[in-house]
């Protein structure tokens, strides 16, 4: 490629460049600045240098929200690849040649469905049916007799994580399924067809076969959904707002309650920045990992 074409092709990348020097960049340069300040959002900001860090260590609240976030990183990445994995595979490898592709991607389209959702709404749906007095799921336990497990799934402090983790495992679902599915065309037809020859049943075939041939696409979806869990927001504003109490607080949901509840913007700031932090270094460690398998 000779210097002009060269020069030509750097052309093309300054746009998106530009956005990602805005729209990144910058946010994140300010809100480091931000977090070595007293700040309520108003005014001039004090310079405290890193008492908002030194804070951070001894907040209970801080740390619980990231153990809460660890649980949530098994309920959005963990589980949902392993489920994810075993549907796209019986889908592929099964669903489509016994029913036909269209029942296949017909069930595709049924699992991925829950992406498509806005949050609130669905968000608002769950609460519906998880209320305690005139929720679905209570009231078919009532009708199956089976009233005495009806509980107030999101309002007491022993459930709502735990119920927080389940929805999040349906909501998260269909994306490896799609990310999956979409792996599994690019595998050679021969391989299944001369292990089925062979009498490799079904989960031989999907241990052996293709486990190992969508390794990078296991990757892909491990590191997305580990870093959609760290910065979840959405979802648990919309379920419990971090309670009861502070049982199911993550982090960005507490940046988010310092910010703009108790205007401390400065110590808000610095919950975002180790945060942001914390991604940036799993990625680094995902893509290391990754470059050794390949």
């Amino acid at each position: 490629m000779n210097r002009s074409a060269r020069r030509g092709y750097w052309l093309y990348l300054i746009p998106g460049a530009v956005l990602f020097l805005a729209v990144v960049i910058v946010p994140f340069l300010m809100n480091v600045a931000v977090s070595f300040t007293r700040w309520s959002g108003f005014g001039t900001p004090r310079w405290i240098g890193l008492a908002n860090y030194e804070r951070l260590l001894s907040d209970e609240t801080f740390w619980a929200s990231f153990r809460h976030n660890v649980a949530l990183i098994v309920a959005m990445a963990i589980v949902p690849t392993l489920i994810g994995l075993v549907l796209a595979a019986a889908l592929f490898d099964y669903i489509g040649k016994k029913f036909g592709a269209r029942t296949a991607s017909a069930l595709r389209a049924a699992y991925y469905l829950p992406q498509v959702l806005p949050v609130a709404v669905a968000g608002v749906v769950w609460g519906w049916m998880l209320h305690p007095q005139y929720g679905a799921l209570n009231e078919m336990l009532k009708a199956v007799g089976l009233g005495s497990l009806a509980e107030n799934w999101l309002g007491d402090p022993d459930l709502a994580l735990a119920t927080v983790m389940a929805i999040m495992v349906w909501f998260q679902l269909g994306y490896p399924v799609v990310i999956f599915m979409a792996g599994l065309q690019r595998i050679d037809p021969a391989l299944y067809e001369a292990a089925e020859i062979d009498g490799a049943n079904w989960w031989r075939r999907f241990w052996h076969i293709t486990v190992p041939q969508i390794r990078p696409e296991t990757f892909v979806v491990l590191l997305t959904c580990t870093i959609a869990a760290l910065k979840v927001f959405g979802p648990i504003f919309v379920l419990t707002r971090g309670g009861p109490g502070r049982s199911t607080i993550v982090p960005s949901y507490f940046s988010y309650l310092n910010f703009f509840e108790k205007a401390n913007a400065g110590y808000g700031a610095a919950i975002a920045t180790v945060l942001a932090l914390i991604i940036v270094v799993i990625t680094f460690l995902f893509l290391r990992v990754q470059e050794r398998d390949t």
